[in-house]
């Protein structure tokens, strides 16, 4: 089979983007394992599907598969080249695209200059819509890890994120703590974990180590995941500039059972075709 591609990045945080509306498209996790690979195959942190709409109300159905095959609910940063992508080929016309996702329906919005603001949708606090085991809702949750003891808030943005907050960005322990949180069993769909440091009210700086791909260069539900947890804490103002190793996002969110909104950059790479 020979799959046209599109290759795209989001402040580094990068994607293969597939068309299944004008291409029939079937793949296997091995085939996207291949695809994700960096050395025998694209390279990506994410493959993305543009399928058709699975609803009246929406304009497109939003498939994500992480580098290691396993399919996931949601992508904010993937959601912005989703929205340049389906402008770009054709696909849609409109500067308002409505599209469903397996964590529900987001709203992309297509900015004057090129930047798209995503609706995340409300944040979803409670420990079992996570899911994570707790006996009840609570700011912080100590969580035992690797002999230590470590306080994380949790958060839903469609997917599950564990946010630490950190004295310094640059030196947590990401590599050591990202993937025994990642698989802890209290998190039993796994979890996407942030090392948030606070600069001030409005900026945060912030790594993250994704489920079934390690640490990227960016992640956007993660920068919204933070940001819900800071505010939830009294840490941080409305609206936060998140600075990730890849660029910078702004996040708004204005309280509870309303919705997140990022906005930030997505750009394309290159074109191309692949035999699988």
């Amino acid at each position: 089979m020979q799959l046209q591609f599109t290759k795209m990045q989001g402040l580094g945080n990068d994607f293969v983007v597939i068309d299944a509306v004008r291409q029939p498209v079937e793949l296997t996790p091995e085939q996207i394992r291949h695809l994700a690979n960096r050395r025998f195959g694209i390279g990506c942190d994410q493959v993305l599907l543009v399928e058709p709409s699975p609803r009246e109300d929406a304009d497109f159905g939003y498939r994500i598969f992480n580098a290691d095959g396993g399919e996931v609910e949601q992508c904010g940063n993937g959601a912005r080249c989703f929205a340049r992508f389906v402008r770009a080929k054709g696909l849609s016309d409109k500067d308002r695209i409505r599209v469903v996702t397996a964590a529900g329906l987001i709203e992309l919005r297509i900015e004057e200059d090129d930047r798209v603001t995503v609706d995340m949708g409300v944040p979803r606090l409670e420990p079992a819509d996570i899911p994570f085991e707790a006996p009840q809702r609570a700011p912080l949750h100590a969580l035992s890890v690797a002999g230590e003891t470590v306080e994380l808030g949790v958060v839903s943005m469609g997917n599950p994120h564990a946010v630490l907050q950190v004295p310094h960005v640059d030196s947590a322990p990401v590599e050591r703590l990202g993937p025994l949180i990642e698989r802890h069993p209290r998190f039993p769909r796994r979890v996407n974990v942030g090392f948030m440091e606070i600069v001030d009210r409005r900026h945060i700086r912030l790594r993250v180590y994704e489920r079934g791909s390690g640490e990227t260069l960016a992640c956007g539900s993660g920068a919204c995941a933070a940001v819900v947890s800071g505010r939830i804490r009294a840490l941080l103002d409305e609206t936060v500039d998140v600075e990730l190793r890849g660029g910078h996002l702004v996040v708004s969110w204005g309280g509870e059972g309303k919705p997140v909104l990022m906005t930030g950059p997505a750009s394309f790479v290159f074109e191309g075709k692949i035999e699988l």
